[in-house]
C-alpha cells in the first residue's frame, strides 16, 4: 500500500469493525444472535429498552454489513428468523475477549453501567 503506513492500516480495521459493531446495540444483538438463530420477538424480549424501531434498524444494518442472515419461511403467518453468518460467527469470536474483560472487572465497572 503506496502512501499508507502501518498506523493508519491498523485505524482502518479498527474504523471497519466499529462501523459494523458501534453503537448502543449492536454488540448485544451479537451476543443474543451467539446463542442461535432467533425470531424477532425472542431478540426483542431479550434486549430490554430498544424499540422494535431501532431493532429493526440494526438488524438491517447487520445484515447490511452481512454479519446476521434474516431467514424468511413461506408459512402463514410467515416465520422469519435471524442467525450469525460465517461472517458474523467470527466477529463473535473476536468479540469475546471483551465480554470476559467486562466479566473480569465487573465489580469496578458496576458503577459505569450495567
Amino acid at each position: 500500500m503506496t502512501g499508507v503506513s502501518d498506523a493508519d492500516h491498523d485505524v482502518c480495521g479498527m474504523s471497519l469493525a466499529i462501523d459494523v459493531v458501534g453503537g448502543k446495540w449492536k454488540l448485544h444483538l451479537m451476543w443474543v444472535l451467539g446463542a442461535g438463530p432467533q425470531r424477532f420477538g425472542q431478540i426483542h424480549r431479550a434486549l430490554t429498552g430498544v424499540s422494535e424501531k431501532v431493532l429493526t434498524e440494526n438488524l438491517r444494518q447487520l445484515q447490511a454489513a452481512e454479519v446476521v442472515h434474516r431467514e424468511v419461511y413461506p408459512e402463514v403467518p410467515p416465520r422469519v428468523e435471524y442467525s450469525l453468518t460465517a461472517l458474523g460467527e467470527e466477529l463473535a469470536r473476536a468479540l469475546r475477549p471483551l465480554e470476559e474483560w467486562g466479566d473480569r472487572h465487573r465489580g469496578h465497572l458496576m458503577g459505569v453501567a450495567c
